[in-house]
């Protein structure tokens, strides 16, 4: 069975059709790179991105982060040559494919059986699925598409370029704020009103983490556009780390460490969570099933979440000693 339980706090987009960049990438500090094949790559360089991509997977060190390879869409005519050429002949060197625009769970089970057929040829380890949800069909078929390929399925993107051109959402920049989302309070005693920003994308990435943690997946934030914004780029990552997900897209190798920083456990988060594991161990030699600590009450469920979050700090100290 595939590793699941990776590191994916932030994941760096390489274009295959640069390869100065490929080179680059191994190197990054990203939790994973995914080799693009689809929308960083123009129609006529799609064979030679391709070739890139199978040439770095196997010329360089990719020892420091997980590996994906996105693919170009199932509606176009280079996905089956992508999923055949890239795994055939670099699959070793592969954690992941990336499948984009995934509108059922059939767009699953079509790059599940290619996989399986190649990985039965050529003698591979299995390798997992990372799926994009970015189209209005996609997100109406979450719960059946999260459901689709347990055997397989690692992780879950919320494209929100995409998905925004799919459901007709007017929008300023990819994964920012807009203005004119927002709310107007009651007039206050000099009739002024305060004008409050919501968050555009909290429904669809809220659905998206749910579906995702209801099947043992990782619920991955999308790409944030202005690259030249990096207040607002923390911004979206905290809001996206607040309603569960593990990590966010980079587009740019600027945006690498604010991806981990936000979804790295800060140094009190740690402390809390050995301090609630060392008084429930105190609690069970006592006979007790909960126990106050700070005044506030914790139980079995605080147990999972400080165990979750020690897991985690301990995969990146296992990443950072590489």
């Amino acid at each position: 069975m595939a590793i699941k339980n990776r590191l994916h706090r932030s994941e760096l987009a390489v274009p295959g059709s640069n390869p100065r960049m490929l080179e680059k990438a191994p190197h990054s500090g990203a939790d994973v790179v995914f080799l693009d094949l689809e929308d960083a790559v123009a129609p006529d360089d799609k064979e030679q991105a391709r070739r890139n991509v199978i040439d770095a997977l196997k010329r360089y060190d990719w020892s420091r982060c997980s590996v994906s390879v996105r693919i170009n869409g199932l509606d176009t005519p280079y996905c089956y040559r992508d999923v055949v050429e890239v795994v055939e002949q670099a699959g070793e060197r592969i954690d992941t494919i990336l499948i984009p625009k995934v509108n059922g769970p059939e767009d699953i089970h079509f790059v599940a059986t290619l996989l399986s057929q190649i990985e039965a040829a050529r003698g591979l380890k299995p390798i997992n699925l990372h799926i994009l949800i970015e189209t209005a069909a996609g997100m109406d078929n979450i719960r059946e598409i999260a459901r689709a390929c347990p055997e397989r399925l690692e992780a879950m993107v919320f494209g929100v370029a995409d998905y925004a051109a799919s459901v007709q959402a007017r929008t300023t920049h990819i994964g920012g704020a807009n203005p004119d989302y927002a709310v107007l309070t009651d007039p206050l005693e000099d009739g002024h009103r305060e004008r409050h920003w919501g968050d555009q994308w909290h429904y669809p990435l809220s659905r998206l983490v749910v579906a995702c943690r209801a099947n043992g997946l990782r619920p991955i934030d999308g790409p944030f556009g202005d690259i030249g914004d990096p207040e607002g780029y923390l911004a979206a990552a905290r809001r996206a780390a607040a309603l569960g997900c593990e990590g966010k897209w980079a587009i740019h190798p600027s945006q690498i460490e604010l991806a981990n920083r936000v979804f790295t456990p800060s140094e009190a988060e740690v402390e809390r969570a050995r301090r609630i594991l060392a008084a429930m161990e105190e609690a069970a030699r006592e006979g007790k099933g909960a126990v106050s600590l700070d005044g506030r009450l914790i139980d079995a469920a605080s147990i999972r979440m400080a165990e979750n979050l020690i897991a985690k700090v301990e995969q990146i100290r296992d990443r950072q000693s590489r």
